[in-house]
């Protein structure tokens, strides 16, 4: 899929897999747009929202355990021209044990990792502590609250073990707002993103992906525009959307 980027450039990176990462990216970019300085990203992947950050000007670091998703996540900085985006192989369980990186960045962004970790508490301290002071936390997850997306394993089971898997169904608001309390920070607003269609474009995504990854993006890839339409569909539908997304900041 890095050809995709070759081909495309930084718009490549968020259409080369799940259509949910677009809804996260739509969902990150304006935030971002009202910061600046260092960034880091918790949990990277391969490094679209690190890319897509710093192309906006941010000194972005990502962080994940997977030593081929940051050599991938490089190369396709380079092929961006992101000059402002590195990647460190870092297990995030054990994000404390790089003091070197504590109160250091203005914004740290973690999308749709929390919920693969057990101590969720220790992550969310351990994330606080590596933002300035005043400095701005940007997190999603599932939104506990959804419906599965259709009969595939989205609702479960939960692993037992920390496998790469979800280990909790998502999160409520009143959890998101207890886990920044224990982390001393003060969170500012909760919202919500990926629709119904945004939805039932992953389920079809994921089903056809099952035969071959090409199959299923392929089969979506004309319907992509589609959830441009879900503010306006999923409030109709009154359909929880998939992920809950969370703005906090560590106060002055």
């Amino acid at each position: 899929m890095s050809l995709l980027v070759r081909l495309l450039g930084f718009p490549g990176t968020l259409i080369a897999g799940d259509p949910l990462v677009w809804d996260r990216w739509r969902w990150l970019k304006p935030r971002l747009q009202r910061h600046s300085g260092a960034l880091l990203d918790v949990g990277c992947g391969s490094g679209a929202f690190s890319i897509g950050a710093a192309r906006m000007g941010y000194r972005a670091l990502g962080l994940s355990w997977d030593e081929r998703n940051q050599f991938v996540a490089a190369e396709r900085a380079g092929l961006c021209k992101a000059a402002g985006a590195r990647f460190q192989v870092l297990d995030v369980r054990k994000l404390d044990t790089r003091t070197d990186l504590r109160e250091q960045f203005d914004v740290v962004i973690c999308l749709e990792n929390i919920e693969h970790i057990f101590d969720d508490k220790k992550l969310m301290t351990d994330m606080a502590a590596c933002l300035k002071s005043g400095g701005s936390l940007l997190l999603t997850t599932p939104n506990k609250r959804y419906r599965p997306i259709g009969p595939n394993p989205d609702d479960g089971p939960l692993s037992a073990v920390e496998d790469g898997g979800h280990v909790r169904r998502g999160y409520t608001e009143d959890e998101l707002v207890e886990l920044c309390r224990h982390a001393g920070l003060m969170a500012d607003r909760i919202t919500y993103c990926s629709g119904f269609l945004s939805q039932k474009l992953a389920y079809v995504f994921r089903i056809l992906s099952a035969i071959h990854p090409l199959v299923g993006w392929a089969a979506i890839l004309p319907f992509r525009w589609l959830p441009l339409f879900d503010p306006v569909v999923t409030p109709l539908l009154h359909w929880p959307g998939y992920s809950i997304c969370l703005e906090a900041r560590k106060p002055q």
